[in-house]
């Protein structure tokens, strides 16, 4: 349809900056995007990428070895898929300025946000972070500078001086850097187009923007992950855009990461109606202004916020949303597609619940994550929140005090043993499958954000349990509790 040939290029977003998976993880999946339909990767690395010298510290424990991405990069071309390497260059540089050795090139002292783009430094730094990452890669068309949200720009002390000056405003100051580093990366490479975050040039004039010299730079990413876009308000901005001297624009739709900073489940049902709302902007905008579309996966809403979906658990997602791109909409045949090339015998769009979960590489997580999501809380509140001898005879004050009827442990101690001992199973499973895709720190991370809470409350009743059971019953071998 020509609706999807808009879309030429559809990129698949990998947010490394959290839970970032094993480059052989990575390789099992490329093979599995390229059917799906994917041309690309817009590749986030943050944290993870090799950086070496000054920059050395910029790299997690956990980062990608220089031999790593080169295998990974060599495989996605050979799976035909572009690289377009994202590295931030002004808003969410906390994985830069959180360091006390770049904290000066801060915009506000105290916050690790943005740069202060008012120091040469800081465009040096910004030189030697792409100039790192370029070396890596070969034959790129595209570079993302980031620039999105630029929190508290102008609040730092020289903006505030260089705001007071006639006829310089905020926004001339976000362009001028922006300019900066787009230039910057013309001068050294001049075959790579420099992409920008759009969310920054929206509300500004045409005057503006079209006096800034950026629109000859660059190519804005005009991003939008709701399920309800305002199709005509795109159109328009598209136009104004386009007016102002841009050449080209990309979207950017959401298959992940965009529906709840701890969302630990994926919605595909916003998702798919996320990019069905694309499709529309898509059909009612010059074929020619529209270079192609990021489907991003956010992995965390920043540097320092809680995971969000992991991304086997969203692989439905991804290619139901690729798909839909590919083929111009959503239908029952583009549903079946899906599912053969998972593996999946019915997906479902609306509910988290597929009957079964898929042969596609990492789908274990997918269903143990699933269990998890669904009923670890649930099971666990329902014991000892709904069961009237917990709440009755074995609350908080008993417990604390050991005050305790003997009848009442035979009455709901074997249900919290056997629930322990189930899901301590489960998560005995999910983290055997974890640990084929994920480094020891996000299993840890993962687990103690959304299983300890509950199986911790578990554990320590099923332990108040025994030690009184060894005050009441102090000749009863252990073994033998639990099986009254």
């Amino acid at each position: 349809s020509n609706r999807g040939q808009s879309m030429r290029h559809r990129l698949v977003h990998l947010d490394l900056k959290g839970a970032a998976p094993r480059a052989q993880y990575l390789e099992q999946v490329l093979p599995l995007l390229r059917a799906l339909g994917a041309t690309g990767l817009l590749l986030e690395y943050e944290d993870t990428f090799p950086y070496t010298g000054p920059l050395e510290l910029l790299r997690a424990p956990q980062a990608y070895s220089p031999a790593e991405l080169r295998v990974l990069l060599s495989r996605a071309r050979a799976h035909g898929l572009d690289v377009v390497p994202l590295v931030q260059s002004f808003g969410h540089m906390e994985f830069v300025l959180k360091h006390r050795e770049f904290a000066h090139l801060r915009e506000v002292k105290v916050l690790p946000n943005a740069l202060n783009p008012h120091k040469e430094e800081s465009l040096a730094l910004v030189k030697a972070m792409i100039d790192q990452v370029m070396a890596l890669h070969e034959d790129l068309r595209w570079f993302h500078i980031g620039c999105d949200e630029v929190y508290y720009l102008g609040e730092g002390e020289e903006s505030k001086q260089w705001l007071q000056q006639q006829n310089n405003t905020p926004e001339k100051l976000c362009l001028s850097h922006i300019k900066a580093v787009a230039s910057c990366l013309a001068s050294s490479y001049p075959m790579v187009t420099p992409i920008v975050w759009d969310d920054m040039l929206r509300g500004m004039s045409e005057q503006t923007l079209a006096e800034s010299g950026v629109p000859q730079l660059v190519q804005p990413m005009i991003w939008d992950y709701a399920a309800d876009i305002d199709v005509e308000g795109k159109v328009q901005l598209i136009e104004k855009y386009r007016r102002c001297g841009f050449s080209k624009v990309w979207f950017a739709s959401a298959f992940k990461g965009a529906t709840g900073v701890n969302q630990s489940l994926t919605l595909i049902g916003h998702h798919l109606r996320n990019h069905l709302e694309w499709l529309q902007v898509a059909s009612r905008s010059p074929a020619d202004v529209l270079e192609g579309i990021a489907l991003t996966g956010w992995q965390r809403y920043d540097h320092f916020s809680v995971l969000c979906e992991l991304l086997p658990v969203a692989i439905p997602s991804l290619a139901v949303c690729l798909q839909a791109l590919k083929n111009g909409g959503y239908s029952e045949r583009v549903k079946e597609n899906v599912e053969k090339l998972l593996g999946m015998s019915n997906l479902e769009i609306d509910t988290f619940m597929s009957t079964n979960l898929g042969t596609f590489p990492g789908s274990n997580i997918l269903k143990l994550v699933t269990q998890v999501s669904f009923y670890l809380k649930s099971s666990v509140d329902e014991l000892l929140e709904k069961n009237r001898y917990v709440t009755g005879w074995f609350s908080p004050y008993h417990r604390k005090r050991k005050i305790i009827h003997p009848i009442i442990i035979h009455h709901f101690q074997p249900d919290a043993v056997s629930l322990l001992s189930r899901w301590n199973a489960v998560v005995q499973d999910l983290e055997a499958a974890m640990e084929q895709v994920f480094h020891k720190c996000t299993i840890e991370e993962w687990m103690e954000e959304n299983v300890h809470p509950s199986l911790q409350k578990l554990q320590q009743v099923v332990d108040d349990l025994d030690e009184l059971y060894a005050e009441l019953y102090p000749t009863i071998p252990s073994q033998a509790r639990g099986s009254c």
